[in-house]
C-alpha cells in the first residue's frame, strides 16, 4: 500500500516568525546550521502530543517546552501520588493529589511562556483518540499499559502520524519511532499480540530506577526534534535498548510486516477496537475478588482463610498481612501442592495485578481463591494506615 508522505513531514508547513525575545532565547539553536532560523520556525510551528505525563512524559515535556515546540498537548487522567516523585520530575511534594495535566501545564508555562499548552484531562479511548491525535503533528507515547499502546499505535497509523514509543522497566528502557508515512513498521509489527495479563509487571509492580525515564524520555524528545527539523536518522525501523546497569546501548532492526493487521490496511479500513478486551483484561466477578473492607470484616469474624502473598521476598519484608503465607507468583505452579485445596484462599500482591493472575490460576485448577482488590497498598490506605507503603 502506498501512503502519501508530503503531508506528514512535521513542521514543513505553517511558517511562523520569531519575536525579538525568541531570537535571544533560542540563540544557541539559531547558530547551529542544522537548525537555524528555519528550524526554529519549524519548532514553533509544530504541535506535539504527549500521552502520559509521568516518568517518560516529564523530561520529554520539559525539554520540548524549553526547545520552543509551539504547541504541546498533554493526555493524562491521573492525579499526582507521592510514589511518582522519585521519577516524575515535573512535580513536587506540594503537588500530591493534584491533576497531572493541570500541574504540568502550570510548570511548563513558567518554563516557556512563548508556547501553547493544551490539556486533555481524560483517558485515551477508542471514542476520543482520533479527535485528540488528529490536531497534532506527532505523538510521544509515554504510557505504561498495553491497551493504550495498541490504541495509540492504531490511531497513529490510521492518521499517518509518527509515534515515538518507549517503555521502561527496572534498569532497562526501549525507544523506537513508528512512522508508516515514511515506510516504517508499526507497534503491531514489533508486538503482533499482547502478552498474557500479568506476565509483564507495571512499574508499580516491578519497580523502576528513578533516573531511567529521564534518559529514555529525553531520547523520545530528541527524536521528536529530529522529526520536526527533518534532520538526522530517526529511529524508524530500529529499536534502541538501553541497559542502565551495564551502561550499554543495543540496537535491533524492526522489519515492517507486510501482513500486519493494521499498517498493511488502507487508513479508512482501520477500526479502533476494545483494547481492554484485545489485551485479555476483564474485570473480575464478585466471586473472584474481595475488597480490603470485606476482607477485614471476614478476618474479624474469625472466618478461616489462607492469606497468600504472591509478591517477592524483598517486598514481603517491607510490609505484609499478619499470618500470610509467601509464595511468589513465579513459584506458585511448582508449590501449589503445598496449599490445602479445602481452604479458602485470598491472594494479594502490591496493587492487585499479580494476585489476579494467581487467582485465575488457582481457580482454574479447582481451588477456592479470591483476589484482594488493590492489593496490600489498598489495604494500607483503607484498613491499616500505619503500614509501610511503597
Amino acid at each position: 500500500m502506498q501512503r502519501s508522505t508530503s503531508q506528514n513531514r512535521v513542521g514543513e508547513t505553517r511558517p511562523v516568525r520569531l519575536s525579538s525575545k525568541e531570537y535571544r532565547r533560542y540563540g544557541r539553536h539559531l547558530i547551529i546550521p542544522e537548525v537555524g532560523l528555519e528550524g526554529q520556525s519549524r519548532l514553533k510551528a509544530s504541535k506535539v502530543l504527549i500521552i502520559g505525563a509521568g516518568g517518560l512524559g516529564s523530561p520529554a515535556l520539559l525539554y520540548l517546552a524549553a526547545a520552543g515546540v509551539g504547541t504541546l498537548g498533554l493526555v493524562d487522567f491521573d492525579t499526582i501520588d507521592v510514589t511518582n516523585l522519585h521519577r516524575q520530575i515535573l512535580y513536587s511534594e506540594g503537588d500530591v493529589g493534584a491533576s497531572k495535566v493541570l500541574t504540568a501545564r502550570e510548570r511548563l508555562e513558567k518554563t516557556n511562556p512563548n508556547i501553547v499548552i493544551k490539556t486533555h484531562d481524560c483517558t485515551l479511548t477508542s471514542e476520543n483518540a482520533l479527535d485528540i491525535i488528529r490536531d497534532y503533528d506527532l505523538v510521544i507515547d509515554g504510557t505504561d499499559n498495553f491497551p493504550t499502546r495498541y490504541l495509540t499505535n492504531d490511531a497513529c497509523v490510521k492518521l499517518s502520524k509518527p509515534n515515538i514509543y518507549a517503555s521502561i522497566f527496572r534498569f532497562e528502557g526501549q525507544v523506537t519511532v513508528f512512522d508508516v508515512s515514511r515506510g516504517g513498521p508499526c507497534y503491531r509489527c514489533l508486538y503482533p499480540n499482547p502478552p498474557p495479563p500479568g506476565l509483564v509487571p507495571s512499574c508499580a509492580e516491578g519497580g523502576v530506577l528513578g533516573v531511567l525515564p529521564g534518559l529514555v524520555g529525553l531520547i523520545q524528545a530528541t527524536e521528536a526534534v529530529k522529526l520536526i527539523l527533518n534532520k538526522g536518522e530517526p529511529l524508524i525501523g530500529r529499536l534502541l535498548i538501553y541497559d542502565a546497569l551495564g551502561m550499554t546501548f543495543e540496537e535491533l532492526k524492526i522489519r515492517k510486516n507486510p501482513k500486519c493487521p493494521v499498517c498493511s490496511l488502507n487508513p479508512e479500513d482501520i477500526r479502533l477496537i476494545d483494547y481492554q478486551e484485545f489485551c485479555g483484561i476483564h474485570p473480575m466477578s464478585l466471586n473472584d475478588s474481595v475488597t480490603p473492607k470485606e476482607l477485614s470484616e471476614e478476618i474479624k469474624s474469625g472466618k478461616k482463610l489462607l492469606l497468600l502473598d504472591v509478591r517477592e521476598p524483598h517486598e514481603y519484608e517491607i510490609a505484609h498481612l499478619e499470618g500470610s503465607k509467601l509464595v511468589p507468583l513465579g513459584e506458585l505452579p511448582a508449590r501449589v501442592k503445598d496449599l490445602d485445596s479445602s481452604e479458602e484462599i485470598v491472594c494479594y500482591c502490591h496493587t492487585g495485578g499479580r494476585s489476579a493472575q494467581a487467582t485465575d490460576f488457582l481457580r482454574g485448577i479447582g481451588y477456592k481463591a479470591r483476589n484482594l482488590v488493590g492489593g496490600i497498598d489498598a489495604w494500607a490506605v483503607e484498613i491499616e494506615p500505619d503500614m509501610n507503603r511503597y
